[in-house]
């Protein structure tokens, strides 16, 4: 049986800032008293990127307006983020994790899945493993995180957001019912506002209430991502660890938007760009995609993403939009969207001869490959007029109306 651990950081902007404090002398320990990360301090614009435990116990939640975290805690202590310094704590850690095994995928600054199966024998157990790695990052480096520990990812991520901080916690498929179940709906990985109200109005209040209805009657209102939700409740996560090495070998693009999409339609028109954008560079890196994947950041950044093994790898721009579309779907929760990202993985030379599967007859083979020559003629000329006139000399009708993006990220 696989044996995955999910390591978060317990508030990781506020934590690393305090270490850092510390180290410079500070006689306060922002962690131990009413504090926040976000915004300006004289002007107190921006929202919360962290918060303290005496902060939470305010109501102050991550993503609110700073100005209204202040109007519950007056004496909020505010520091400003200072992403160079969380990019190197960040480091450190995953360097240290490497320590222990190779097979990491880190999702975010502060959270990573670690597979664990290959060097499972050397400990004593899992959880004796977890603790460890847990107390060793304290002792080493000041700050503290969460451990969860499962056979699937799902439940190991929803492990280690159980009780906090400092934590090892553990949810097999056989702990469940027990552990997970009770907890509220709203608690289930990438279950949003708006799918919880909705699922509400069929009387689904806990997770348990979902892992018990029918599929079908869910995915009737929410869709794929009902579905999803459903197998989530029930414990049920195919994906893989995917290894930094991995993702070194992709190319990638997310943009983060000057306003938070809100709409499906909003949402595809960021995703044609960032499609193009992937496109245009595999096709100048000579490369094929034999694997998508989709991020979505919320407004509470909140972050989560989903991947789909392709039939055939592709460097097509509509290839891989349709793809993206795809994954948008079983993904968004109906939450607002703060940042978009598309990345491409397990990459192949595009002179490379293609396995073809069983059902590429020769009939369908040459009905399909004429409309994917036309396909590349038509990727490779808009190349060429954007190469010579400029990144936007060329664009869809649909792009036409496309609302502002900053690229944060490529």
């Amino acid at each position: 049986m696989p044996v995955i651990f999910h390591i978060d950081v317990n508030s990781a902007y506020l934590s690393w800032t305090a270490v850092e404090q510390l180290k410079n002398g500070a006689e306060v320990d922002i962690r131990t008293v009413p504090a926040i990360i976000g915004g300006d301090k004289e002007t107190r614009h921006g929202v919360v990127l962290a918060k303290s435990v005496s902060a939470r116990k305010y109501g102050i939640r991550t993503g609110e307006p700073v100005v209204n975290a202040f109007r519950k805690c007056p004496m909020l202590l505010m520091e400003p983020p200072d992403h160079q310094l969380y990019h190197a704590y960040s480091e450190k850690l995953m360097k240290f994790l490497m320590e222990y095994t190779p097979d990491i995928e880190q999702v975010s600054v502060d959270e990573c899945y670690m597979d664990f199966t290959g060097i499972a024998g050397r400990f004593h157990s899992p959880k004796a493993a977890a603790f460890q790695i847990k107390d060793e990052i304290r002792r080493r480096f000041g700050f503290t995180v969460n451990i969860g520990i499962s056979s699937v990812k799902v439940l190991a991520k929803m492990a280690s957001d159980f009780e906090k901080p400092d934590r090892v916690h553990t949810l097999y498929p056989g702990e469940i019912q027990m552990k997970m179940w009770p907890l509220p709906l709203s608690e289930l990985y990438m279950a949003g506002r708006s799918s919880v109200e909705t699922l509400k109005k069929l009387e689904v209040y806990t997770i348990g209430d979902l892992a018990r209805m029918d599929p079908k009657l869910i995915t009737l209102h929410l869709k794929s991502h009902g579905r999803r939700l459903w197998e989530f409740a029930n414990g049920i996560d195919d994906s893989v660890v995917e290894t930094e090495q991995a993702e070194a070998k992709g190319i990638g693009n997310s943009t983060t938007l000057s306003k938070d999409a809100v709409t499906e339609e909003e949402a595809k028109e960021v995703l044609l760009m960032l499609s193009e954008s992937v496109g245009g560079r595999l096709r100048k890196a000579g490369q094929k995609a034999g694997m998508l994947s989709v991020e979505i950041k919320y407004y509470n950044f909140e972050t989560c993403s989903h991947q789909k093994q392709l039939l055939r790898p592709t460097n097509s721009d509509k290839l891989i939009y349709d793809t993206a579309v795809i994954l948008f779907r079983e993904l968004w929760n109906q939450d607002p969207i703060r940042l978009l990202g598309i990345r491409s993985s397990k990459l192949a030379d595009e002179k490379e001869p293609e396995q073809m599967s069983i059902f590429d007859i020769p009939w369908k083979g040459e009905k399909r490959n004429k409309k994917e020559q036309k396909l590349e003629e038509l990727d490779k000329a808009m190349d060429k007029m954007r190469e010579k006139y400029g990144e936007h000399a060329v664009m869809r009708g649909s792009q036409v109306s496309a609302f502002t993006a900053q690229t944060v990220r490529k």
